[in-house]
C-alpha cells in the first residue's frame, strides 16, 4: 500500500536519512521507532511532501508520489496527522473535520457520505463530540490531539501516518489515544504510527521498524521486536509498557 525506497532527506547541508526503506501492507499498522533525533519525523514530513526527499521513491497504492505537493498527496489519499496537533484554532471542532473531509467535496478523493463519517468521527472521538461547536483552540492539549487524528481519518484515506500522537500527553489520555488507534485498526485503517512509547507502539502494531541516526537498523513483526534484546535494551526500558 505504502512502499518506501531507499528515502534520504536533508534539512539544507544536514542530512537526516541515510536511504531507509520501509513498506506498510494494505491494512496494516506499522510502528517506526527511535530515539529523539533518529529522523522520525523528517521520515513522515518526507513521505506527505511537507519536505522535498533529496533521493528515493515512495510509492502509494503503486503511484509514485515522491516530491509532490503535500495537497496532491493528501488527494491521493495520504492523510497526515503531524507532531504537534496544528489544528485551525480559529474554527470550529465540526468545521475542523470537514476541511479534513475538503478534497472529497472537490472530487479528488471519492465523496462517499461525509455525513456519515462525521458522526462515525465523533462517537470514535467521544469528547470532541461534547465540544462540537467549540473553537478548536480552546480545547485542552489531548482533545486537540484528538481532532488531529479524526481530521485525518475524515479524508478517508488509504493510509494515516500518525506522528507521535501522544506526545505531551497525561497517561489517561496516552490510553485514549492507544484505544482509538487499536479501534481504527480493527477496522482495517491502514497507519504508519511514529510514537515516543516503544512498547506501547509495538503492542499494537504488527511490524516495527528501528531508525537509529537515519537509518533503518532492525525491523520485524512487532512480536518479535518486543523480546529483542537490543530494542528491550535500548527503547523498553523504564516502565514504558501500555
Amino acid at each position: 500500500m505504502l512502499t518506501i525506497q531507499n528515502l534520504e532527506a536533508a534539512y539544507g547541508k544536514v542530512q537526516v536519512l541515510h536511504g531507509i526503506s520501509l513498506d506498510v501492507p494494505k491494512g496494516s499498522l506499522v510502528t517506526l521507532i527511535g530515539s529523539n533525533g533518529a529522523g522520525k519525523t523528517t521520515t513522515m514530513r518526507a513521505i506527505s511532501g511537507m519536505i522535498k526527499p533529496r533521493a528515493g521513491k515512495v510509492t502509494l497504492a503503486g503511484k509514485d508520489i515522491t516530491g509532490l505537493d503535500s495537497h496532491r498527496i493528501a488527494r491521493s489519499g495520504l492523510a497526515h496527522s503531524p507532531e504537534g496537533r496544528r489544528v485551525f484554532a480559529t474554527m470550529s471542532v465540526t468545521d475542523n473535520l470537514l476541511l479534513g473531509a475538503f478534497p472529497r467535496f472537490t472530487r479528488a478523493r471519492p465523496k462517499g457520505d461525509v455525513a456519515h463519517d462525521l458522526e462515525r468521527a465523533m462517537e470514535l472521538f467521544p469528547r470532541l463530540k461534547e465540544r462540537r461547536e467549540q473553537l478548536a483552540g480552546t480545547l485542552s492539549g489531548g482533545e486537540q490531539q484528538m481532532l488531529a487524528m479524526a481530521r485525518a481519518v475524515m479524508l478517508n484515506p488509504d493510509v494515516v501516518l500518525l506522528d507521535e500522537p501522544s506526545m505531551g500527553l497525561a497517561p489517561i489520555l496516552v490510553e485514549e489515544v492507544f484505544r482509538i488507534i487499536t479501534r481504527l485498526k480493527s477496522e482495517g485503517v491502514t497507519m504508519l504510527l511514529v510514537e515516543q512509547f516503544a512498547a506501547a507502539a509495538l503492542n499494537v502494531a504488527d511490524y516495527g521498524y528501528v531508525l537509529e541516526n537515519g537509518r533503518i537498523s532492525v525491523h520485524g513483526p512487532a512480536d518479535s521486536l518486543k523480546h529483542d534484546p537490543k530494542v528491550v535494551a535500548a527503547y523498553l526500558g523504564g516502565g514504558q509498557a501500555h
